[in-house]
């Protein structure tokens, strides 16, 4: 690698490392449970880079004890700690948006709770916002700036456009996008936006300084997902 990419990637992963100390928060999680670490861990896919949730920190877990590898076209990813990974190519500005499609091969395998997985935008110096899925019908939207920020409540939501796993081990998909247009920003799961917002509910004192940043995959702890189509498009 050369040194200025070297270089441009460490001064990112100082940029995004705000956001470790607060990304528990967003999770919604009652109480600290703790992460099954996986065993020859690590970021293996060039160009991303991970920000990991300020209570795994605590616990003395990093990005090295959950799994991104590149897999069949697309990403498989098994977290201990929960965390957020950025691809860090590419800043993006303006109006776009950025989709992919989640299945969990064997729903709940490794917890016995419902745990979520989707899209995550504007990561840079701190910021950043996701919107992500669980398998028994529910989505949650949530904040960082670097202090963790609710959208739509603490609890996760109910749509009827949010898949449901028939049942523990059983695959469930979802397809989510997050969208950024004009002064408005949504979250689509499998084709039924499920959340708008106004860039002023979001881009605001004490939230984001803007939806502009780095573009990424957001993982709760002690979860397998298989990531397909991972794009941003304008």
């Amino acid at each position: 690698m050369h040194k200025g990419l070297c270089s441009t990637l460490a001064l990112t992963a100082i940029a995004l490392a705000p956001a470790m100390l607060s990304a528990q928060g967003m999770a919604g999680m009652q109480h600290e449970e703790k992460a099954t670490p996986i065993k020859d861990g690590g970021i293996f896919v060039p160009g991303w880079k991970a920000t990991v949730d300020a209570g795994a920190i605590k616990q003395g877990q990093s990005e090295k004890d959950s799994l991104f590898k590149a897999e069949d076209g697309g990403f498989h990813v098994m977290t201990g700690p929960a965390l957020t990974y950025w691809d860090t190519k590419k800043p993006l500005k303006g109006d776009y948006t950025v989709s992919a499609t989640f299945t969990e091969p064997q729903y709940m395998n490794r917890n016995d709770h419902p745990h979520p997985y989707g899209i995550a935008i504007a990561g840079n110096e701190g910021n950043g916002l996701y919107c992500a899925a669980y398998g028994n019908g529910t989505f949650i939207v949530r904040g960082f700036s670097p202090d963790a920020f609710q959208l739509g409540g603490r609890r996760p939501t109910a749509n009827d456009a949010v898949h449901k796993a028939a049942g523990p081990g059983q695959p469930v998909t979802q397809t989510i996008a997050v969208q950024v247009k004009g002064d408005s920003v949504s979250c689509t799961i499998n084709g039924t936006t499920v959340a708008t917002y106004t860039k002023a509910d979001i881009a605001a004192a004490g939230k984001l300084s803007s939806t502009d940043g780095y573009a990424g995959i957001r993982m709760s702890h002690n979860t397998d997902v298989t990531i397909k189509d991972f794009k941003v498009t304008k």
